[in-house]
Parts: structure tokens; sequence; C-alpha cells
């Protein structure tokens, strides 16, 4: 039986704190289509999701037209965003996640992966942005699966590293990816620092409220897995 396990994290309210362009970018795309703001709440309800499909939640009845249309000005407003800003600023990692990161990626029996709602144009500049790319040995985005919480994320990692379901583990902030996780037979590990309330986690199999908490719960989750 092999020693190897699999970490796979979300990215947006989970590595990052992306929150003040997530919002800016939403309210352009839909003052781009004449249509009223969204509260704050209801934008961050819908992070995880595909843009797409996070557009047609929050404004549910558009034309397919008015919605391409939006994804396209939200995309342009991040892009900005970012280009204005640079990925550190725009996006900066949450406390003590590159350090434990690090300790992760040091493990040579942990590999790391990513499961985003993330386009791979803007996963790609947040790693590269963060140099953080040769952390991760599976890098899953919306652009070839099924939005959260279909499990095709998860699967295509596992795929890619050769593990069994009860060796890995999905790290993530909303209720999409504790979803997600359950569907393909992961361990669901939810955080409470992102855009979903503790309330929403309710799939979760562990929760945790500081990052650094993560290895001490990995271990304990690989010692009932063996």
């Amino acid at each position: 039986m092999t020693d190897l396990r699999l970490v796979i994290f979300d990215v947006d309210g989970t590595l990052v704190d992306s929150q003040a362009d997530i919002l800016a970018s939403m309210r352009a795309a839909f003052a781009s289509a004449g249509l009223e703001v969204p509260a704050r709440s209801e934008i961050l309800s819908i992070v995880g999701l595909s843009l797409p499909l996070a557009i047609a939640e929050l404004a549910p009845g558009i034309a397919p037209a008015t919605r391409d249309a939006m994804v396209e000005a939200y995309k342009a407003s991040y892009m900005g965003l970012r280009i204005e800003k640079g990925s550190p600023q725009s996006s900066p990692l949450y406390p003590n996640t590159r350090e434990v990161l690090e300790a992760l990626h040091a493990q040579p029996e942990t590999l790391l992966g990513i499961a985003t709602g993330k386009s791979r144009r803007g996963l790609d500049k947040l790693l590269d942005g963060h140099e953080m790319r040769r952390l991760f040995v599976t890098q899953q985005c919306a652009d070839d699966h099924p939005s959260k919480p279909h499990p095709a994320m998860i699967e295509a990692a596992l795929s890619e590293t050769g593990m069994p379901a009860h060796r890995a583990v999905m790290l993530g902030d909303t209720s999409f990816d504790m979803q997600m996780a359950r569907a393909a037979g992961v361990t669901a590990v939810g955080v409470t620092w992102g855009y979903h309330d503790a309330a929403r986690l309710r799939d979760a199999h562990h929760v945790i409220d500081d990052i650094r908490a993560l290895p001490a719960l990995l271990e304990e989750i690989w010692e009932t897995t063996a």
C-alpha cells in the first residue's frame, strides 16, 4: 500500500483573499448589463462556482448572451485589477499559508494539488505571481471541468497522481468544496477564514479555524486511512 497522500486546495477564500477584486469585478459585470448589483453577501455566497454558473445564480433568468457578456466584463475587470496591483497585492495569501504549504511540500510522501473555479489563465497568473507553481503537482481549474460541486476536478487530480480517494483530502472554504469532496469520496476539510460561514460547511468531515492546524489534522487523518 502506498504511503503517498494528496492534499487538494481550493484557491479563493482558502489560500488567497481575493475578496476585494471579486466584489469589484462582479459589480463591473452587473453594471455592464445595466442590472442591479447584488449585495456583498450574495456575491461571496457564489465564490467557488465557475463564473458562468455564478452569474446565472446571481441573475437568474438572464439571456445566455447577456450572461456571456457579463462573464467577459468580469474577466476584463479582474485582469485589469491584477495588472494594476500585481497578484501578491490583488490576491494576497492568508497569514501563515506559505509557511504551511512549504512545510507540507517538504514532506516526501505528501503531494499537493489545486481544484479551483478559476480559469486556467487566472490560476497561472496567481501561481506565478506568488511563485507557488512548483508546490502543486496537479492543478485543476474551471476551464477543464464542470463547476463545483461536480467531483470531476478531484477525480482528475486523483487520476493524475495515482492516488486512491481514501488517501486524499480536499481543503476549502465553501459548501461547494465540501460537497465536491464528498461526491469524490475524499475527506472534506472546511476552513472558516474564507467566504462561507461555518454553518454552511456542514458537509465537512473536519473544520479548522487556522491553517497552522492543518499539518496535525492531516496526520490524524492519515493514521485512520493507512
